[in-house]
């Protein structure tokens, strides 16, 4: 085995690609490339052009809807295929979150079933890890399997922090759950 490349290659979902290149331009990483292109019948080609062979991987993306979702784990499973060193994919959001138990008979878990696909992208020679922020229920982190490593990020305070430094100390911040 080769030793890895120190400088992290930073790739990103096209609906990331802002919070990639910031991450990249922020930590002097290197910023990774993807091909994209949409098909007439709705398929999705995706060509990674950034080697990630023997490389820390970062893969920057969420899964606000199905088709981010798929993008997450093509490239991820891409990465790995590439020779990828260690994947990290961070996780700014998490899709169906709210969906982590069922209230109805029928219903559908889809909480842990996007985390059972997440979790059966191949490892990475040095593992595959998901920083995962502010779920709504910090017990998702069990519905991934295998080797890969979930890492739940509660940035609550780094949230508040930032708000008092833009709104002062009397502000109002208005969201779902706890923020």
């Amino acid at each position: 085995m080769s030793t890895p490349t120190t400088t992290p290659l930073v790739f990103s979902i096209a609906s990331y690609e802002y919070l990639g290149r910031a991450i990249a331009e922020q930590t002097g990483w290197e910023l990774g490339t993807v091909t994209r292109k949409t098909f007439p019948d709705g398929e999705h080609y995706l060509r990674i052009d950034s080697d990630p062979a023997d490389r820390d991987v970062i893969l920057v993306g969420g899964t606000p809807d199905d088709a981010a979702t798929l993008e997450v784990y093509d490239l991820s499973c891409g990465l790995v295929s590439g020779g990828a060193y260690r994947l990290s994919m961070v996780m700014p959001f998490f899709g169906y979150s709210t969906m982590e138990r069922s209230v109805r008979p029928g219903e559908v878990v889809t909480a842990k079933t996007r985390a059972r696909l997440l979790s059966s992208i191949p490892m990475a020679s040095r593992g595959t890890q998901v920083f995962l922020l502010d779920l709504h229920v910090a017990a998702i982190t069990h519905y991934f399997e295998g080797a890969i490593r979930p890492i739940h990020v509660y940035d609550k305070s780094l949230v508040t922090a930032a708000a008092r430094r833009l709104g002062g100390a009397d502000f109002v911040l208005a969201c779902t759950d706890a923020g």
